[in-house]
């Protein structure tokens, strides 16, 4: 038997995983399509992806949308030519389900139409993502969870800044993995290669979304991949395109660039304070060219954590709507 399973998924939720699986469990073949349209807030890839995450056995396709969704005959056509075969069961929760199986010539199972197995909705989810964030599976948490990035040169308190603030918003804290790498690089003797800033960035992005999956949709990171750009330019004397599209691959909802007007501090791995301001503009320049959302912070302690916190708290509760 070969079911199919429609829909938007944007973003996937734990009533459309009991869709899929109930077809999974009646259906020897189960196609997914995911509708895409340009107009949504989250592109058709990542939420195909995502599904293929969580259902492994599916077959998820990303299918053009063709802006009639209440046309179930002109959906049938659409559907049956994109898969070049009519399927035998539509599931679907949605009472659209049965007059598109009915012009597919196919079965119809309703699941959980009522919402009572799984009280929530995609419209739900956009509107208030924090609310609904126990509807989401892992590997939507790990993408959707809003990403507070704390960057900057050597010695100018990022770690100090970054752990305040996790602490003060009560959200998870992201170490700077690059550091232990740095250690294990510095008092080897060992020389910096390419692959070296790779596999730091690699790390830093696996570590940020294992922490986003047990979250509550906030974290605060200490330094990121597009950081890791600025450190492979500090040690190799550039930035490689293999890098780039590794930092590429971030999110970053905001971003906080702490200030090099405080005193150096040697902790005895730091050998950058010949360089130290040079490197602060890097980051500062290389934040405008990108267009992300900034501010370097300076001052006290104090100081910094106050207007961090004021930016945070705006970024989170803007956050809280997808699209």
């Amino acid at each position: 038997m070969r079911g199919i399973v429609a829909g938007k998924f944007c973003p996937p939720h734990r009533g459309h995983h009991l869709l899929i699986d109930t077809a999974l469990t009646q259906c020897t073949e189960v196609d997914v399509l995911v509708v895409d349209n340009p107009s949504y807030p989250i592109p058709a890839a990542r939420r195909a992806e995502w599904l293929r995450q969580v259902h492994p056995a599916a077959k998820v396709h990303v299918i053009a949308d063709i802006g009639h969704d209440g046309d179930s005959v002109a959906w049938a056509a659409h559907a049956t030519s994109f898969l070049r075969r009519v399927p035998d069961i539509v599931f679907s929760s949605e009472p659209y389900g049965i007059t598109w199986a009915a012009a597919m010539g196919a079965q119809h199972v309703m699941v959980d139409q009522s919402r009572i197995q799984m009280p929530i909705s995609a419209t739900q989810v956009r509107t208030d993502l924090f609310s609904a964030w126990d509807y989401l599976a892992d590997p939507v948490k790990a993408g959707l969870a809003l990403r507070i990035v704390v960057a900057g040169a050597e010695s100018t308190g990022t770690t100090t800044l970054a752990r305040d603030l996790a602490e003060a918003l009560r959200v998870d804290w992201v170490p700077e993995v690059g550091r232990y790498y740095t250690e294990s690089i510095l008092t080897s003797g060992a020389e910096w290669r390419e692959e070296d800033f790779y596999r730091i960035g690699e790390l830093q992005q696996h570590y940020e979304a294992t922490l986003a999956m047990r979250s509550g949709g906030v974290l605060v990171c200490d330094t990121n991949s597009w950081a890791t750009q600025l450190w492979q330019r500090r040690y190799l004397g550039h930035t490689t395109k293999e890098m780039e599209l590794i930092a590429q691959r971030d999110r970053m909802d905001l971003l906080l660039i702490t200030g090099d007007e405080i005193d150096f501090v040697q902790d005895g791995l730091r050998d950058g304070e010949h360089i130290r301001h040079e490197m602060h503009q890097w980051f500062v320049d290389a934040a405008k060219e990108s267009g992300i959302p900034f501010t370097v912070l300076r001052g006290s302690r104090e100081q910094r954590l106050a207007e961090a916190l004021k930016l945070a708290h705006n970024t989170i509760e803007q956050g809280r709507q997808i699209g």
